[in-house]
């Protein structure tokens, strides 16, 4: 049986030693969270994700979901936590007041996401899912959604799926054929079939809101192959009135299958059908001013920073998801090597009253378990960092931090997506080869994390999109102000911080890394123009050095923090000398990885594509 203890002690460096978040005083709801404060929260949570969601993990697993007479069975217990979840006032943290949320700052939500997603990810998809569902129709519906549905979907009753994905389509969303025909009522009739819907049928719930991407037809019906007419609608599965708020009759929105799928078997991923299914178009193009003072004519795309809005959110929460599950998977990883006995140390019997050793005394199990360490560490500050960036995007009084924060979040966003979800794979490998054969069989749950981080490698845009939407979106995005704005804050502490010689050790090795970062950035800027494919082959390249240099650039910031902790005396000395030591370890041999994607990121893209494309076909 798989174990899991919620890293609280961590989330409480993070926010209190590192980021100092109860001195945003100037953020909304940041003064009330004191050390008292988030302790109470992290371990409440705590305890609700290591006794009550983690318990279901592997059962879950087994399990899985049927479907039966149109409708998905969840496997045992899920519905139960459900209930238990929205009692405890979990699923409502981040929910505005109006709706009898917290209203808690994004940085507290993100952390319970993490502890949740370790404890059993398959579960958390349906409550994650319909926070980002409700949040876009607060952003994006009609009145009486933000009256009727939007409360039912905060306290539970309702929850919420997003509906993008075709048979034929992902990320290509031009050429979608879902459709969406305007009534004489002011609806849309629906028609078209969506696939991999996580949550698209449950049984914990009495009604499901489905946030749908469709094209609507232009005057002579035809769906043209282009984004000018893609828009976003809420479709109910059981219709609601929308003037008392009750449900009525059944909407034509029904389960085709449930996925047969690798992992997350817990979480119902289902193909969708829409048949004349009524649905409400949301959103509205604001309206604009021409220079002549006119109005300019409307787009008859509508609602899209909504349905934006809550992609962006979802890639955040499945970098999230890698970090988590390299939490639970080390910490298993961690648990057999300190049991497991096997030979001896190569420097002499460390337990020579034993017959054996345990395996935590060869180096490469050392080895894999510090790669793990310090990259989840290392995501997890990232992770937080970024939740911060949220806040003072929404709220800072100050218009240029407001602005700084907006790019880095934006620049940062494919990097934890898929930086984050490539490690966390790598992260359970590592822990299921630390385990040997007992890793490859269920008893110990390390095969089933390895098959649960798979997929997060892969939804809400592959990690190979997300490295393209990098290089060739948000590095070069308002002239690339955003990335001159983060080498500037990497070299700002570089330069900070190069008189302490305690830092040297971490600021050296970052200093290389940031070096080949910007050496990466300049080939770029002189290749791609002259041919778009470099851009695409040197993407992932780009993508890693970011990854490992940004890392790097959390542990300096941390190695400085755990410094100064300990020349004062505070706190738990073992908590900082130990972060001194995985700091070391990733600057110093994780950054030296940069030389080799450097290296291949400078070859071009000839060799890439000089093939006929037959001859990959054996």
């Amino acid at each position: 049986m798989p174990v899991y203890k919620a890293p609280v002690d961590d989330f409480a460096f993070l926010f209190h030693d590192w980021l100092k978040i109860e001195e945003r005083t100037d953020l909304p709801g940041f003064a009330d969270l004191t050390p008292d404060m988030t302790s109470a929260i992290l371990e409440g949570g705590a305890k609700f994700c290591e006794e009550v969601l983690q318990p279901l993990n592997q059962s879950g697993d087994e399990e899985g979901c049927t479907l039966e007479n149109g409708v998905v069975r969840t496997p045992k217990g899920f519905k139960e936590a459900w209930e238990q979840y929205c009692e405890g006032g979990w699923n409502r943290l981040g929910a505005p007041e109006e709706l009898g949320g917290a209203n808690l700052p994004s940085v507290m939500t993100f952390a319970f996401t993490e502890m949740g997603m370790s404890a059993n990810q398959a579960f958390c998809m349906y409550p994650g899912l319909s926070n980002a569902a409700y949040s876009a129709l607060w952003g994006t519906g009609a009145p009486w959604m933000k009256e009727h549905i939007a409360p039912k979907m905060v306290s539970g009753e309702w929850a919420g799926t997003m509906c993008l994905t075709e048979p034929h389509c992902g990320t290509d969303l031009k050429i979608m054929k879902t459709r969406a025909d305007l009534q004489d009522d002011g609806t849309y009739k629906m028609n078209g079939t969506k696939i991999f819907i996580s949550g698209g049928d449950q049984d914990i719930t009495d009604n499901i809101i489905h946030m749908v991407i469709a094209k609507i037809p232009d005057e002579n019906g035809k769906l043209q192959n282009d984004l000018g007419t893609v828009n976003f609608f809420m479709v109910p599965k059981f219709l609601v009135d929308p003037e008392t708020g009750e449900m009525t009759k059944r909407n034509g929105v029904t389960v085709g299958s449930i996925e047969k799928k690798m992992g997350i078997k817990g979480s119902s991923t289902c193909v969708m059908n829409f048949d004349d299914a009524v649905a409400y178009k949301l959103g509205g193009a604001p309206e604009k001013k021409s220079a002549d003072g006119k109005a300019a004519p409307k787009s008859k795309a509508s609602g899209m920073a909504g349905m934006f809005g809550m992609m962006n959110g979802a890639r955040m929460g499945v970098g999230i998801q890698g970090v988590a599950i390299g939490e639970v998977s080390t910490q298993n990883g961690a648990a057999y090597a300190l049991e497991r006995t096997a030979g001896r140390s190569l420097t002499g019997a460390k337990n020579p009253e034993q017959s054996a050793d345990p395996i935590i005394v060869y180096p490469d199990v050392r080895r894999l378990l510090l790669q793990n360490r310090s990259f989840v560490e290392g995501g997890r500050a990232l992770t937080m960092w970024v939740s911060m960036l949220f806040s003072i995007m929404k709220d800072s009084p100050d218009a240029k931090e407001r602005e700084e924060a907006a790019d880095l979040s934006q620049l940062l966003t494919p990097v934890i997506k898929a930086y984050l979800t490539d490690k966390g794979f790598e992260t359970a490998n590592n822990s299921l080869q630390i385990l040997g054969g007992h890793g490859y069989i269920r008893d110990h749950g390390l095969e089933q994390f390895v098959r649960d981080a798979r997929i997060n490698q892969v939804y809400e845009g592959a990690n190979g999109i997300q490295a393209l939407d990098l290089v060739g979106r948000k590095m070069t995005s308002k002239g690339g102000r955003a990335t001159m704005t983060y080498f500037a804050k990497i070299e700002g502490f570089i330069k900070e911080n190069e008189g302490n010689e305690k830092m040297q050790p971490f600021l050296a090795p970052l200093k290389v890394g940031y070096e080949r970062m910007g050496k990466a950035a300049g080939w770029l800027m002189e290749n791609a123009p002259k041919n778009f494919d470099n851009a695409g082959s040197a993407s992932y390249e780009m993508l890693n050095i970011f990854g490992v240099v940004t890392l790097g650039f959390m542990w300096a910031q941390m190695a400085k923090v755990s410094l100064a902790k300990l020349e004062a005396g505070e706190g738990n000395p073992d908590f900082y000398k130990r972060k001194l030591v995985l700091a070391k370890f990733w600057l110093e041999r994780e950054v030296p990885n940069t030389a080799a994607y450097l290296e291949r990121l400078e070859l071009g893209s000839e060799d890439l594509m000089i093939l006929d494309e037959d001859a990959f076909v054996a």
